[in-house]
């Protein structure tokens, strides 16, 4: 693939921050589920946290390839970093109030969120709701000049310790997608309650949230866009958070390919390295394939979305290929390592982990397949 000398430089750049201050303490964060906030913080400070943003608001104002590049990058080392960092707090917290806050909303809130001053949450599934956010329970009702929102929120990345949280309210109960709004939230409001979800399969060092609204009051200085937007708002950020998952998915695929790579070459069986086998070969060429492929889904996808161009079909593509690949290609390297490959020790079996829950939020890999169909025949399923 052709990249441009400036995109070569922002992927080596982050892939070498990623060996140096990420991988190292994967083991460690395994195992406490605290998402390192500091690392967040050095992103920033090594201009890795500010995404295809306006520099006037404190965006780094890189393309969209670019940016995919880095969550690769970012992602092959720890998919919970990139999962806090980058494609909740860049790619749906930061996309919301970019693309659908006024002026003065913007330079309130994103130059914190860009520097890491603040951490942001995306709230959009609920306790009955995920795939179908239309249906939403969560009610924002007028009262004076404020919105008051009542409800809970399920599954919310960052939750726990937001200081930014965007909402989405139905303030038209009935009215399903039309009377969708967003908010943004402060993570201390009077009425809201936040409660850690433990015990996750993967992802363990970022964090996971239920948060619950009780008479929560926000002014009309805090919805983003006009009431009844929301729908299109969470749909836009989902669209860019669906985009920078599938090059987290590529980090997982070409981690699983370097530890297999590395490992094939040294362990011996039979008097020869594994390398030197028939179906090890037919592994590893299998998983080459699937990422170089998953790559260029991604990448594709990305220059669409640079382009202006519609990208839902490139995304939704992308994002069920990319993901599915990444469990494929962990679950080949657990076999591929043998009886290591199934051992903390080793990174592969926590790539199988943090895969699996890649192809589940932001639209689960049927949902990707639907929205596809819909793209292809022109016809909806749902």
């Amino acid at each position: 693939m052709q990249l441009t000398e400036a995109q070569r430089m922002i992927y080596n750049t982050a892939k070498s921050f990623a060996e140096r201050e990420i991988r190292p303490h994967v083991r460690e964060r395994a195992t406490d589920e605290t998402f390192p906030l500091e690392i967040m913080r050095k992103l920033a400070e090594n201009g890795l946290l500010a995404g295809p943003f306006p520099e006037e608001y404190g965006g780094a104002g890189i393309d969209n390839v670019s940016y995919v590049l880095l969550c690769e990058a970012i992602g092959g080392a720890s998919p919970s970093v990139f999962t806090a960092a980058l494609t909740v707090q860049l790619s749906l917290v930061g996309t919301a109030i970019c693309n659908f806050g006024n002026d003065e909303q913007r330079r309130r809130w994103l130059p914190d969120l860009f520097s890491a001053k603040k951490v942001g949450a995306f709230a959009l599934t609920e306790p009955n709701v995920g795939s179908d956010p239309a249906a939403m329970e969560l009610t924002a009702q007028r009262d004076g000049d404020d919105w008051v929102l009542n409800g809970s929120k399920f599954w919310i990345s960052n939750g726990a310790q937001a200081d930014l949280i965007v909402v989405f309210a139905q303030t038209d109960p009935g009215s399903r997608h039309k009377g969708v709004a967003a908010f943004v939230v402060d993570g201390d409001a009077q009425g809201l309650e936040r409660q850690d979800i433990p015990d996750k399969m993967g992802l363990t060092a970022s964090n996971t949230a239920a948060l619950f609204f009780d008479g929560v009051r926000v002014g009309d200085d805090r919805l983003l866009g006009a009431a009844g937007d929301g729908f299109e708002i969470a749909q836009t950020s989902l669209e860019a958070g669906r985009t920078s998952t599938a090059a987290c998915a590529v980090g997982i695929i070409q981690s699983c390919l370097d530890a297999c790579v590395s490992y094939a070459k040294q362990r011996e069986q039979w008097g020869k390295p594994i390398a030197g086998h028939q179906l090890v070969q037919e592994m590893v060429a299998d998983m080459a394939t699937d990422c170089e492929a998953a790559r260029l889904l991604t990448i594709q996808a990305a220059q669409t979305r640079d382009a202006g161009e519609p990208a839902t079909k490139h995304v939704v593509m992308a994002k069920h290929f990319a993901t599915e690949a990444a469990v494929k290609a962990a679950r080949t390297a657990i076999s591929l390592h043998g009886g290591v490959g199934y051992l903390r020790e080793y990174p592969v079996e926590g790539l199988l982990r943090d895969a699996i829950g890649l192809s589940l939020y932001e639209g689960t890999t049927q949902i990707q397949k639907l929205l596809l169909g819909r793209e292809v025949l022109g016809v909806s399923a749902f």
